[in-house]
């Protein structure tokens, strides 16, 4: 850690004049406004997600310019609540919450439900080409059903003396490890941050533990924010105006204690994670990416070793063409295709094999469409993800395509057909957010994609989610919002995983948290 306090410091003093190289906040919010072109030209840099502000300057573009008379109403609809701006650095701090209460009328044991999130958000520029964030989030929660069965049943995995696995607490996605709250609730916190450093203008090194996300769909099945964020490196070099270049390292974790130990408590698998994502651009309107992510053997119950010396290699296909059936890696290969058609409608798709296997293939279709009517704000959106039974997992299941006991892509794993319709529109301040998403499954388990799958039966269902927002954004920079929510989710399941929830409350929305599964 004192090594990487003096780099940091050497970095910092090393720079001149001021900077804006942070990430903008990789919430849905902020993506529907980056896609709807309010810059001077469409957004197309292969999105790979978090984008920088240096070079899709996004919040200047939307936040509110109407003139303020009075402090609490600048900072309740302007601006950060504190802002320190000096000669060669600027920090901001902010409190996030999300504060609501609810009730799911589908829940036969009437259980209130309730989130309690308080927590800090800190951004600061230093001199011209470095920049920081970090967050902080305490939480206490009640689910519905359907979510809080999910949540347990991906918990950690302890081992036993019969040598099976008890499953323990629970995690929630986008967040993390949890313990019991009054029973029938959760408590978890966690915290994300990262440092951007540019040396030079087309070459951008960043390392944190904040998630990415790769495509321009409301679903990746490449690599999404579903799973808990990892501690990574990553670089990203613009070649050309035409080739850009995504270098990404990180280390991940399967929630499964290991056997033995000498310490207190037993270590988690350990597993590395990698990303070579090669961008070309034929003109300013459309991107072709070229995806290969990989998860790395780093040892079993009882070793730990690291990952082959070719988890560092940058080339596209070759590691993965070279240790082919060696018990080394499994790697997915994907592309991510854009295509700009008029100033305010864009398609887009995603095709995905895993490990060179030609049975174990997905892709997804969508459209994204802007100011119908001549409305501004408002948005259309439809798509459709088609991931079949096992696309995901591996041969050897210490490397699934999983992150934290999570799926690293879409967050309903393998086995669907998805079918998503999505709408928002703003105005004066007032929204709404439709979304409507229909699931064809089969052969599916919610559970495929852990190491120790205790959920041998595959299930054939047709679930459908809806979701109605109603509310009021004071604030586009934090996304700061009061709201009131409807939630159906039907399936012809026999188990009935039902929800018919109403809630309320208000909330910072940064980030996602997805429960539309």
């Amino acid at each position: 850690m004192v090594r990487i306090g003096v780099l940091i410091t050497f970095i910092v003093l090393t720079c001149q004049s001021f900077a804006q190289q942070n990430w903008l906040p990789i919430g849905s919010f902020y993506k529907d406004q980056l896609l709807s072109n309010k810059l001077n030209k469409p957004y197309n840099e292969g999105s790979f997600f978090p984008a920088s502000e240096a070079v899709a300057d996004l919040i200047p573009a939307i936040i509110d310019s109407t003139p303020r008379y009075y402090t609490l109403t600048h900072i309740l609809y302007q601006k950060h609540l504190f802002e320190i701006n000096g000669k060669d650095a600027y920090i901001t701090i902010s409190p996030t919450a999300n504060i609501s209460l609810g009730k799911d009328f589908g829940d036969t044991n009437e259980r209130n439900l309730l989130h309690n999130t308080r927590g800090v958000h800190v951004e600061g520029d230093l001199f011209k080409k470095f920049s920081f964030s970090t967050s902080f989030y305490e939480n206490q929660a009640r689910f519905s059903p359907y979510e809080t069965n999910y949540y347990a049943s991906v918990g950690e995995h302890y081992p036993t003396s019969d040598s099976t696995y008890n499953i323990q607490n629970a995690v929630i996605p986008g967040a993390g490890r949890t313990k019991d709250f009054k029973n029938d609730g959760f408590d978890y916190a966690y915290a994300v941050g990262y440092f951007v450093y540019a040396p030079i203008k087309s070459l951008r090194i960043s390392g944190g533990n904040n998630t990415q996300f790769v495509g321009d769909g409301h679903r990746s099945l490449l690599l999404s924010d579903n799973s808990y964020s990892a501690p990574y490196a990553r670089i990203d070099w613009s070649m050309s105006p035409k080739l850009n270049f995504t270098y990404y390292r990180s280390r991940q974790i399967n929630l499964l204690r290991r056997s033995a130990t000498s310490s207190a408590e037993a270590y988690y698998e350990t597993k590395g994670y990698s990303v070579n994502y090669l961008t070309f651009k034929p003109n300013e309107k459309s991107s072709v990416s070229l995806f290969e992510g990989s998860v790395w053997n780093r040892g079993d119950d009882s070793i730990s070793r690291f990952s082959h010396p070719l988890y560092y290699n940058p080339v596209p296909l070759a590691s993965g063409l070279i240790l082919k059936d060696k018990d080394e890696v499994t790697t997915l290969l994907g592309l991510n295709v854009n295509y700009q058609l008029a100033d305010k409608h864009r398609v887009y798709g995603q095709f995905i094999i895993n490990d060179f296997d030609g049975s174990k293939m997905g892709y997804q279709v969508g459209y994204r469409g802007y100011n119908y009517f001549g409305l501004n704000d408002l948005m259309l959106q439809i798509e459709h993800n088609s991931v079949p039974s096992g696309v995901y997992e591996s041969s050897n299941r210490r490397r699934n395509y999983a992150h934290y006991n999570l799926p690293l892509a879409h967050s309903k794993g393998n086995g669907f057909n998805e079918f998503i319709l999505r709408a928002n529109y703003e105005v004066q301040k007032f929204y709404v957010d439709l979304s409507s998403i229909l699931y064809l499954t089969k052969g599916y388990s919610s559970t495929g994609h852990l190491v120790v799958n205790n959920d041998v039966e595959l299930s054939d269902e047709t679930i459908f989610y809806q979701r109605v927002e109603l509310g009021y954004r004071f604030n586009r920079k934090m996304n700061l919002k009061t709201f009131l929510a409807w939630r159906l989710r039907s399936t012809t399941a026999s188990n009935a995983q039902t929800a018919n929830v109403i809630e309320f409350g208000f909330r910072t929305a940064i980030t996602n948290h997805y429960n539309d599964f």
